[in-house]
């Protein structure tokens, strides 16, 4: 949606780079839509991305070179994605008439106005979106400003991989363009609905991200401490693990008797109070009162029990991400692993969407 490099071309591998791990994902087109050619993460050493932030560039590239030799993805171009908070986003209404060249040069003309960061600082990118509520001869346009240093660490990491840096995308218009192709997100009774306000929860090692779309429309971000790590942590102390031990259990079982009840459950009561406060913030700061939906991602969201305990303590529909219900997945990748891992690919899918752009 937003990029801050060059346009794309056919042929991107979609890079999610988090703080536990990168995921990777190629898609290419067939006949009846989408088809996965290449998929695969590679857990990362720890603190080699701190808040986001690529801190250990030989860690991360080395991590991404073992990746791209597994999955045997093919194409060299790759996409990439900033957090929110690394992007100031502003939208604005210009002329109707005005080419996009012509719209490019009067917001580097007036994007100090906008953007609290010396311009030399900053990569500017644009989007238009449609036509202004207030007058059919204006069109809204959508500006992002990131600061150079967030992009330059993700190109140089890349680069060093072997790889070139083709786009830089936001992580939620990512997560936003990959939730379009979950399609019992918009039908009902084998009917198309309207555009429902879903609110988006990733939540992923250290960070959760809200996220509130209706549409192609991301109306809101906000992102806060807080992660499936944080389980882990607890199951490290309770049980005596080390940390790869309760990461394991974690995922796949094996915990004593009373784990659901000593730390399941608070951990999922944690949880729900962090979605709580963060749609108050939302609601505090929108003119909205409700959200349709809640759609959980990221690597913590197939915790079992957990949509079902967020919908029966909100009263709100909650349901788990999977935008490749309805793709054709090769016969190389690992279609079992791939399904279990779908809530955490979410952005590396919206960043490999972007080869269709």
């Amino acid at each position: 949606m937003l990029k801050f490099l060059k346009r794309s071309k056919p042929g991107l591998i979609g890079l999610d780079i988090s703080s536990s791990a990168i995921k990777l994902l190629e898609l290419g087109l067939g006949p009846d839509g989408y088809v996965v050619e290449s998929y695969g993460a590679e857990p990362l050493p720890e603190n080699a991305v701190v808040e986001q932030e690529i801190v250990d560039l030989d860690a991360v590239s080395e991590a991404i070179k073992r990746l791209k030799s597994t999955t045997k993805a093919k194409a060299k171009a790759v996409a990439v994605a900033v957090a929110g908070s690394a992007v100031i986003t502003k939208t604005i209404e210009v002329p109707a008439s005005l080419k996009e060249d012509q719209i490019e040069e009067q917001l580097l003309l007036d994007a100090d106005q906008y953007i609290p960061y010396p311009l030399d600082e900053v990569a500017l990118d644009f989007q238009v979106l449609e036509e202004s509520a207030r007058s059919p001869e204006l069109v809204e346009v959508l500006l992002a400003a990131c600061r150079r240093e967030h992009i330059e660490s993700r190109q140089a990491t890349v680069e060093m991989a072997g790889l070139e840096a083709e786009v830089v995308d936001i992580e939620a218009h990512c997560v936003q363009r990959a939730i379009s192709l979950d399609l019992d997100l918009f039908t009902r009774d084998g009917e198309e609905i309207g555009k429902d306000v879903l609110a988006i929860v990733d939540i992923g090692a250290e960070m959760m991200t809200l996220s509130v779309v209706s549409g192609s429309e991301v109306h809101y971000t906000r992102e806060q401490m807080f992660g499936g790590k944080q389980l882990t942590d607890e199951i490290q102390k309770k049980y005596g693990m080390t940390t790869g031990e309760a990461g394991y259990a974690k995922k796949f079982g094996g915990l004593p008797d009373d784990y659901e009840e000593s730390v399941l459950n608070p951990f999922k009561e944690a949880l729900l109070q962090q979605v709580m406060r963060s749609l108050q913030f939302f609601y505090s700061a929108t003119a909205f009162n409700d959200v349709d939906r809640i759609v959980l991602a990221g690597g913590t969201a197939n915790l079992a029990g957990l949509a079902s305990f967020i919908e029966a303590k909100l009263g709100t529909p909650c349901s788990v991400a999977n935008p490749f219900d309805n793709m054709q997945i090769s016969d190389h990748v690992d279609k079992e692993r791939l399904l279990k891992d779908a809530p955490s690919m979410m952005i590396a899918c919206g960043l490999a969407m972007r080869s269709f752009d």
